[in-house]
């Protein structure tokens, strides 16, 4: 039994899923199919990548991972090697099988591959790319579930192509991130990382601004249910990641906390830090 994650722009609307699903199928009857998402952003990588990065702990080794986010190779025939080609990387002790288009630098972020290796059927047969994810990504996969090695795949490769991720910004007493990932709670979920909370500001009082400051909280939970419901809530949510909620509101019921505070993918979060005994402290007394 082998299983494959499926991950991709595709939504529901359409075949689409249906077809790559019934490609494994006639590959390898008996796989075991997850479905991360299909209702990643087109061509988002830094979504598809957040939510893969967020589930990786949770799946067993040799779990194959198909990264069908913007899929598409970008062929030099004058100069192969210039080319943006479908890879293996392995990981962690699991396969990840997508196009070379910079997801794979933000799952590593910044640790390194076990093994990566080039699919390099596309440069002779170039009319697989009409719909890479079902002609190229997911045979690769299935062939590494029947039990084929990465190296009789493709060709080992020794760089990726590199994406920026957006990373929180860290100045003397402050932490500046910004908004990441909206759960279907509405759940706001940034990427200002616990270690780095604690590391600005350890034991020290601060202020979570959201909203140009029109909006702010001031202690962390371990919960949602710290606060009663309606309430805003700040946790460091199972990826120890900063996230901002509502408890018990949903988008549905018009309590999701992206809607009641207006926010979106890329809007920023401050937080400021105020050491006890510095000017703020003391005028706060005042």
């Amino acid at each position: 039994m082998h299983i494959i994650t499926l991950t991709t722009d595709m939504g529901l609307k359409d075949h689409y899923v249906a077809a790559i699903k019934g490609k494994i199928y006639s590959l390898k009857k008996d796989a075991v199919i997850v479905d991360i998402s299909h209702e990643v952003k087109p061509f988002n990588i830094l979504q598809a990548a957040f939510l893969i990065k967020n589930c990786l702990k949770d799946f067993p080794e040799n779990t194959i991972h198909v990264l069908g986010v913007d899929p598409e190779p970008l062929v030099n025939f004058s100069q192969p090697e210039e080319s943006i080609l479908p890879i293996i990387m392995y990981y962690k002790k699991q396969y990840f099988v997508g196009t070379d288009n910079g997801i794979f630098s933000l799952i590593l972020d910044t640790n390194k591959w076990d093994g990566l290796w080039a699919i390099e059927d596309v440069l002779s047969q170039p009319e697989l790319m009409k719909f890479p994810t079902k002609n190229i990504l997911i045979p690769a996969a299935c062939k590494l579930a029947n039990g084929t090695k990465p190296k009789e795949i493709g060709s080992e490769k020794t760089t990726i192509r590199k994406a920026i991720p957006l990373t929180a910004v860290i100045e003397p007493n402050v932490l500046k991130g910004s908004v990441t990932h909206i759960d279907h709670y509405g759940n706001i979920v940034t990427n200002v990382k616990k270690e780095d909370f604690h590391r600005v500001g350890k034991n020290i009082p601060f202020t979570i601004y959201f909203r140009q400051k029109e909006y702010y909280i001031d202690t962390i939970s371990l919960g949602y249910n710290e606060v009663p419901p309606g309430e805003k809530v700040a946790i460091f949510n199972d990826a120890d990641l900063l996230e901002i909620a509502i408890n018990k509101g949903t988008p549905e019921n018009g309590g999701g906390a992206n809607t009641l505070f207006g926010m979106r993918v890329g809007d920023v979060v401050r937080i400021e830090f105020t050491p006890r005994g510095s000017r703020n402290t003391l005028e706060s007394l005042f």
